[in-house]
């Protein structure tokens, strides 16, 4: 069976207005719920918050749902940080963790990815859950709108890093749970946020200019017009994710996303889904200059070095090392880094900047929207507009966002990639893997127009590894440098790269029977080389 223990977290986020002990309790009844073990029952359900006896103010759960998207420092390296955020090359760890034996050179690291099992139903899915059954759905059914736009931004961050996992029936039954389909999971999502897009709108019509849920929200400040921007942005973005499993939903899916009459897409910086505040901090910054974990990816440096891109002094900092100081140098995923300080005179994330403690953590940007437009207007969906206005709109919108300026760099036809040397191991240098340029070519293929949009939402959604791992799997864009080193023993290929994460060995042990069938829904074994269900093996076009 599916069991979760509950373990204290090392974050400080929910400090105010009650909300950590409002989220520790209707945590530990919903785990109760989920898990086959009653140890310590009576201790979890005897606490005196009130959930029972219908005091309880359901709005307090919401802060601790929204900071678990990415949760503290301790998590999140765990949850996204050494998985995602690697694979989609924008970062890589300099700290030679276990010996060199991996996630970053593809020796998954079982008790790592258990982690985002564990942290996404507790701190997540369960909260929901306990929302529902609060009676939220017809009491007020606002604030279910919000929790299943959550409930989805949650939820697809798992799906797509494993495949099927437990949704429909998750926290219904003490005995085995079972998996869904990743396609049927899929279609839950759109399915939610049919219901979320209805209950804002009809919300805001009856109840113009009000926010009920503003001091709840660590997101919007309680604007439900931005909130239902969320939805169709995300509604946009989970079509796309399906445009080669499913091109017919795909394209039903965008559409209404992008039918104005539901409420609008992102489409300027003031729209741009990030969390912070209430206690909030962002965990990028502790990972890059407390612990000393996170440098850049070989990949970063390439494209934005050679496309003289002035976003990058804003996304990092140059070396210190003193061979190549002032220089912006990255390492290359798979590397054997040798033990710390060896390559912690590489390029980090931007302390001062996008990771400083106060930034958001973006869950979605206008820019990225934009290019999601340009993407539906190459493939002739109704309401996408014109492919070049929003591929360039998409660049400008994410330069406007780091106060740079882009003209000059759209008009730009002959920059390149660069290619990749390792001043500490010649083993790690490869030549530039892209040959793609910035400015808008109409006369390309829709592959190479597709190669553009890619590589420049990649760069736009940057430090989001987890969308811009799932965009490269994909689509293959951007062209990345594939790993150095490969530990997987041939279970997955070093030019296609890895597609998943293997299921937790605690799913095996304690949800036998329910993960033998969700093993079958993969179509192929339970490793990092089998692809996912939207992840075709077949051209874009």
């Amino acid at each position: 069976m599916f069991t979760i223990k509950i373990k204290k977290m090392k974050t400080q986020y929910m400090i105010r207005n009650g909300y950590k002990y409002a989220l520790s309790a209707i945590l530990a009844v919903a785990a109760l719920t989920f898990s086959g073990c009653k140890k310590d029952f009576e201790k979890y359900n005897t606490d005196n918050t009130g959930i029972g006896n219908g005091k309880f103010q359901v709005g307090l759960i919401y802060p601790g749902i929204q900071a678990a998207i990415f949760g503290g420092e301790g998590d999140y390296q765990l949850n996204q940080n050494l998985n995602a955020d690697c694979y989609s090359g924008y970062m890589m760890s300099p700290n030679p963790f276990r010996g060199n034996i991996n996630n970053l050179n593809y020796s998954l690291v079982d008790g790592w990815n258990q982690n985002i099992f564990v942290t996404s139903y507790t701190n997540s899915f369960f909260a929901i859950n306990a929302i529902a059954k609060a009676g939220t759905r017809t009491s007020q059914p606002d604030f279910w709108g919000v929790a299943l736009i959550l409930k989805v931004e949650t939820m697809n961050r798992v799906t797509d890093k494993f495949g099927p996992v437990a949704y429909s029936a998750a926290g219904q039954t003490l005995m085995g749970t079972p998996y869904d389909s990743q396609q049927n999971i899929y279609k839950q999502f759109f399915l939610e946020l049919d219901t979320a897009v209805t209950n804002l709108n009809t919300f805001i019509k009856a109840n113009p200019g009000k926010t009920p849920f503003s001091q709840y929200d660590l997101v919007y400040g309680g604007d439900y017009t931005k909130w239902l921007k969320l939805a169709n942005s995300l509604r946009l973005r989970l079509a796309m994710h399906i445009v080669k499993a499913d091109a017919a939903t795909a394209q039903a899916q965008a559409q209404k996303a992008l039918d104005p009459a539901n409420g609008g897409v992102l489409s300027v910086n003031a729209d741009n889904a990030g969390i912070s505040g209430g206690g909030t901090h962002n965990p990028l910054e502790v990972i890059t200059t407390s612990w000393t974990d996170i440098a850049l990816g070989a990949p970063i440096e390439s494209y934005l070095v050679g496309y003289k891109d002035p976003r990058l002094a804003i996304y990092a900092t140059p070396a210190t090392d003193p061979r190549f100081a002032g220089q912006y140098k990255g390492i290359r995923i798979g590397s054997l880094v040798t033990a710390k300080p060896g390559y912690n005179g590489y390029s980090v994330l931007n302390s001062k900047t996008i990771v400083k403690s106060n930034s958001p953590m973006m869950m979605m940007t206008a820019a990225e929207v934009w290019f999601l437009k340009a993407e539906a207007a190459l493939r002739g969906w109704t309401g996408a507009g014109d492919a070049q206005t929003n591929y360039t709109t998409g660049i400008q919108t994410s330069m406007d966002q780091w106060g740079v300026s882009g003209s000059t760099y759209i008009n730009d036809g002959t920059s390149l990639p660069i290619a990749y040397v390792d001043p500490s191991n010649a083993a790690n240098n490869s030549p530039a893997v892209s040959t793609i340029t910035i400015k808008w070519d109409g006369g390309a293929s829709n592959e190479q127009k597709l190669e553009r949009i890619i590589t420049q939402k990649w760069i736009a959604m940057f430090p989001e590894g987890q969308e811009a791992w799932t965009e490269y799997r994909r689509t293959g864009f951007p062209k990345l440098f594939p790993v150095v080193t490969n530990n997987s023993n041939g279970t997955i290929d070093s030019q296609i790269q890895i597609r998943r994460l293997a299921f937790p060995q605690n799913e095996y042990s304690t949800n036998g029977a329910e993960i033998a069938k969700a093993v079958q829904l993969l179509n192929g074994p339970d490793n990092g080389g089998t692809r996912l269900w939207w992840d075709v093996n077949k051209p874009n076009f």
